[in-house]
């Protein structure tokens, strides 16, 4: 099982942060390693939104659909793959931190098999070190926008 957890806290309102976050369309901008989001079902975000991304990781190109599976909006959003070597979940929540800031997290669990098994250590420290980058640039893109 691999299981990374990481936050940050945003000088931006909970909804603003939520907003955007939750929105797949911002998810090249702010995710380093996901090259771009496709609509598989109509938007808006809801239970049961199909999202074809397509990423690169440890050198490899990744193709995979997430399904949103949970969604309080501006509280937490839960998107799960099934497909490929390593199914993953991914879950956001955002709660606020004082009168105008946001503290968001960034989990992702996921039970490899095969290969993706014996791999699954360097996996989760490159996951971690990701994770830590994309939220740094996200806390960057909204501060800097500010209002």
């Amino acid at each position: 099982m691999v299981d990374v957890l990481t936050e940050t806290v945003i000088d931006r309102p909970r909804e603003t942060v939520a907003a955007y976050a939750a929105d797949p369309g911002n998810a090249p901008e702010w995710y380093a390693n996901i090259e771009s989001v496709e609509w598989r079902s109509p938007p808006p975000v809801a239970v049961g939104s199909r999202l074809a991304f397509v990423a690169h990781f440890l050198g490899r190109r990744l193709a995979y659909t997430y399904e949103v599976v949970e969604l309080v909006p501006g509280e937490r959003l839960v998107m799960r793959t099934a497909q490929g070597p390593f199914p993953m979940e991914t879950t956001y929540t955002w709660a606020p931190e004082g009168a105008d800031r946001t503290r968001m997290t960034l989990r992702n669990r996921g039970e490899p098999s095969g290969f993706a098994k014996v791999t699954a250590p360097v996996m989760a420290a490159a996951m971690r070190r990701a994770n830590t980058r994309d939220l740094a640039r996200l806390k960057e893109l909204l501060e800097r926008r500010g209002g």
